[in-house]
């Protein structure tokens, strides 16, 4: 039996003093409607109703329960009510994580959805360990690499390059080295990985494939920002994501370096669970930044602008 169904029929029945005129009320047959009063009154051991042929009436136990019953339906009517404007309004909480080396890439548009969207309460967390939307109970993830699994909806925003870059008065000072071997000659930044405590291996294209070098670190840091930061400072030279270096070699801050090795094989994700089923402030949130996003420019360089031939 479904309960609540039969007490909105009893209650509906109650008010109409007719149980054929509760079914079409109910968008039932009055058959349907008869079984479901008969099996509430079955579950609960009571009799609800006084019958006639014309009229029903409330028992002293139908009268206990209309007075509980109609509060508590009118709670789960307006609860039914705020879900569906949900899927209506553009408000309401959303809540994203991005790693905090893209937030240099993702805030900015975020803020700009805010402003625009201003009843959307952004809960947004910059955490360089993957989430796991379901478990953390975020709308929607930003993510550097390869697509996640685990059933989730990714689209792609932008390549990633990674690029050898230097300060033009670290160039000055120390020259730029003419090939991959020479770096070891040369002070270097690393990057210490959130998840393995790691510093990570830069990579170069080398002929037709990807080759892994421990670069040697001067200075290593967990944070993609400081590492950027300690390059434009012209303290030593950096293997940096095209979302921190591009503007910075487009204002002439930085210099790329070894451009024939540059490598782009990951890109920047957008990830979230099942669309049919997000609010409207998710699924307008998502659109927004993909419209935003999607092989933005200003994120990444053209051959052209790397000088490579």
């Amino acid at each position: 039996m479904n309960e609540v169904r039969a007490i909105s029929i009893f209650v509906r029945a109650a008010a109409l003093g007719n149980l054929r005129r509760a079914a079409i009320d109910q968008g039932i047959s009055p058959q349907a409607a008869s079984h479901a009063v008969m099996q509430l009154e079955k579950a609960l051991g009571v009799r609800l109703f006084h019958r006639t042929t014309r009229k029903l009436s409330l028992t002293e136990e139908g009268q206990r329960l209309l007075q509980n019953a109609e509060p508590a339906l009118a709670m789960l009517s307006s609860a039914f009510a705020e879900a569906r404007r949900a899927k209506e309004e553009i408000a309401g909480p959303l809540r994203i994580s991005a790693p905090k080396a893209l937030g240099r890439a993702v805030w900015p548009s975020v803020l700009e959805f805010a402003a625009r969207y201003p009843d959307v309460e952004l809960d947004a967390r910059f955490d360089d360990q993957f989430t796991d939307l379901v478990e953390e109970r975020a709308d929607v993830g930003f993510r550097g690499g390869s697509p996640p699994a685990g059933g989730a909806i990714a689209r792609r925003l932008l390549p990633i390059q990674l690029i050898v870059c230097a300060s033009p008065a670290y160039i000055e000072r120390h020259g730029a080295p003419a090939s991959v071997d020479e770096l070891a000659s040369h002070r270097c930044t690393g990057y210490r990985r959130a998840n393995t405590g790691r510093q990570a291996p830069w990579e170069f294209m080398i002929g037709d494939e990807i080759v892994y070098r421990e670069i040697a670190a001067w200075l290593c840091a967990n944070d993609v920002d400081a590492e950027a930061e300690a390059v434009l400072a012209g303290l030593a030279i950096g293997q940096l994501g095209s979302f921190s270096a591009a503007e910075p070699i487009r204002e002439g801050r930085l210099v790329p370096l070894l451009t024939q090795h540059l490598t782009q094989r990951e890109s920047v994700y957008i990830y979230y669970r099942s669309r049919t089923e997000q609010p409207l402030r998710v699924r307008t949130f998502i659109d927004f930044m993909v419209g935003k996003l999607t092989d933005n420019r200003a994120f990444y360089l053209t051959r052209d602008e790397l000088n490579v031939r």
